[in-house]
């Protein structure tokens, strides 16, 4: 096989990836919003996070 050579692989149609650049989009909005959210609480909470018994 020559090295030039590509292999067919899955090719998607324009919706597909249109609908596949949604979706991350989304799942990346959705992990950001965790983040602060998770940040937000920590900082609500204030130093009494790194306050607990052993």
């Amino acid at each position: 096989m020559d090295n030039n050579e590509q292999l067919p692989g899955i090719v998607l149609t324009p919706e597909q990836k249109k609908r596949q650049r949604e979706r991350s989009i989304a799942i990346a909005l959705a992990l950001g919003v965790l983040v602060i959210l998770f940040f937000a609480v920590t900082l609500v909470k204030g130093p009494a996070v790194l306050v607990r018994p052993i």
